[in-house]
């Protein structure tokens, strides 16, 4: 079904339109417009899930059953306690890591793209394989680069101002307590991970956009659509990695679990394989909005800043 003569002449016209507006863009241009592009669209995406995301994290590494009244309760707990802005703890540090991530992802995204061959949706279209690929090489480049702040943003969210006040304090006593490696503790995980859920995610995405134009005959869906369609990328996503997101959290904010494998086992044998699941209903709920914001938001600005004639790179 994706060699079809409609199919080829529905992508190529919808990417002859698409690039109108682009088509002269040097290199160099599309690698700064998707650099702050992505940025954009990874800040105002993770400040907007950031409660439910400091939450989920605290279920994550506690033996604590996850339901939504407990998360209602400890976002509640956290507000008595600590004030409004406690439900934000640690966003400096996520802020601080997923702007550079989600610039170099978007950036290297597009590269990838263009150095595998699957810039036109026809070609993407006959080799789906390839769009999967740039994707995960774009999730992998973005998280090796930014690890250590995932880190730190993880230790942030879950423990007190009077264990690590700021991210500087995250960095230099977790190289003096553990080492300098341990900036580094839950990484193979986190790539076990990245590798489906980022090629998942952006080849969904992307391949519901051209779904969209076939069936409908238009060039560029609503920015709802897009929100939709970056949901639904980000729940098929989040399905194939969410395991190892529990080892990796559980790797970065506790002493004793150092491997992938004993922390797996370690979960299921005091949670059950249930464990390995704990939060999950609520990625279903921020993981679809973040994503589908980040998507969207990545797309306008992305398209906005390529038609502005002196935003250029050489």
């Amino acid at each position: 079904m994706f060699t079809t003569n409609s199919t080829f002449s529905n992508t190529a016209r919808m990417h002859s339109v698409d690039k109108d507006n682009t088509k002269s863009l040097s290199n160099g241009s599309r690698v700064c417009t998707s650099l702050v592009a992505g940025a954009i669209a990874g800040a105002l995406a993770k400040t907007a899930i950031a409660p439910l995301d400091r939450t989920k994290i605290n279920f994550q590494i506690h033996n604590q059953a996850f339901s939504y009244k407990e998360a209602y309760l400890f976002i509640v707990r956290s507000y008595k306690q600590f004030g409004f802005t406690s439900l934000w703890r640690g966003n400096s540090a996520t802020m601080a890591r997923v702007i550079p991530f989600a610039a170099l992802q978007y950036m290297s995204h597009e590269q990838f793209k263009r150095l595998l061959h699957v810039e036109t949706n026809a070609q993407k279209k006959a080799k789906p394989l390839r769009s999967f690929v740039a994707g995960s090489l774009a999730g992998v480049t973005a998280t090796s680069a930014t690890y250590p702040l995932d880190l730190a943003r993880a230790r942030m969210a879950v423990y007190h101002k009077e264990v690590y006040n700021n991210i500087f304090e995250v960095f230099m006593k977790t190289a003096r307590d553990e080492g300098i490696r341990a900036l580094y503790r839950g990484y193979l995980p986190t790539i076990m991970g990245v590798i489906p859920y980022a090629g998942t995610s952006f080849f969904t995405y992307e391949t519901l956009k051209v779904f969209h134009n076939e069936f409908y005959g238009v060039v560029e869906p609503h920015p709802l659509e897009r929100m939709l369609f970056g949901a639904i990328a980000g729940a098929l996503g989040q399905i194939t990695a969410y395991p190892l997101d529990i080892v990796r959290r559980r790797m970065q904010t506790r002493p004793g679990y150092t491997a992938v494998i004993p922390t797996l086992k370690r979960v299921v044998n005091q949670e059950g394989v249930r464990g390995l699941f704990k939060g999950i209903s609520m990625n279903w709920v921020k993981g679809p909005i973040a994503v589908g914001i980040s998507f969207t938001t990545f797309d306008l600005v992305s398209k906005f800043l390529r038609n502005l004639e002196f935003f250029t790179c050489g």
